[in-house]
C-alpha cells in the first residue's frame, strides 16, 4: 500500500499537546503497519489566514495544502481536545472549509482527549455526526483518552492502546477493501 497516504489532524492550538501526540501515535502506528506515507498537522500549522477564512480561496498556500491533503488522503486520523463537551471551534472551522463531498467514503479514525470521563461521549455525539455529514466512513472503534491515560504527554494506558490497535485493524480492512483486495473472514 506504499502509494497510499494517511493524514492526521489535531484540532488544538497549543504545543506540546496531548491531542497532537495521540494523533501522531495513531498515524505512526498505522503508517508503519500498512506502509503508508504519513503527515500530521494541527490548527497552528494552518497559519494566519485560517481563522478569518470563509472559503478555501481565502486561505494562504500553506493552509490550502493541508486542506487538500485531507481531501486526498486514503486514511484520516482526526482528533480534538474536548472543550465544554465538544470539539474545538477551530477544528470545526477547518472542516467547514471542505467541500461536503471531499470525504465521501474515506475511512476516518476518530480520537479525542479530555480531562476526565465526563467528556468521553464526544467521539459518538460530536465527531461521528460531523463525519456522517461528510459521508465519510468513521470507523466503528473511536477512541477517547483522559488525562490519566497519558504520562508526560505520551499515551500509556494499555486499554486505550488496545482500542488504538482495534481501530487500526479496522482501518487496514477498509484500505484493503477500497484497494479491491479480498479480506479473509475469521471462522467463528
Amino acid at each position: 500500500m506504499s502509494s497510499c497516504t494517511i493524514v492526521g489532524f489535531a484540532g488544538n492550538i497549543t504545543r506540546p499537546s496531548k491531542t497532537r501526540s495521540f494523533v501522531e501515535d495513531v498515524v505512526g502506528q498505522a503508517a508503519g503497519l500498512f506502509d503508508l506515507s504519513a503527515s500530521v498537522f494541527d490548527v497552528t500549522d494552518l497559519g494566519p489566514s485560517f481563522p478569518s477564512a470563509r472559503r478555501e480561496d481565502d486561505l494562504d498556500e500553506a493552509a490550502k495544502t493541508w486542506l487538500r491533503a485531507i481531501a486526498a488522503a486514503d486514511l484520516l486520523v482526526v482528533g480534538s481536545p474536548t472543550y465544554k463537551g465538544s470539539y474545538t471551534g477551530l477544528f470545526k472551522h477547518f472542516f467547514d472549509l471542505l467541500d461536503p463531498a471531499a470525504l465521501r467514503g474515506k475511512p476516518v479514525i476518530l480520537v479525542a482527549t479530555g480531562g476526565g470521563d465526563r467528556h468521553a461521549l464526544i467521539v459518538e455525539h460530536q465527531l461521528r455526526p460531523l463525519f456522517g455529514f461528510f459521508e465519510a466512513f468513521a470507523l466503528p472503534t473511536a477512541i477517547y483518552a483522559a488525562d490519566r491515560d497519558f504520562s508526560n504527554g505520551e499515551l500509556v494506558s494499555p486499554g486505550i492502546r488496545q482500542r488504538v490497535s482495534q481501530a487500526i485493524g479496522e482501518a487496514g480492512r477498509a484500505l484493503a477493501i477500497s484497494a479491491g483486495h479480498e479480506i479473509p473472514i475469521a471462522a467463528e
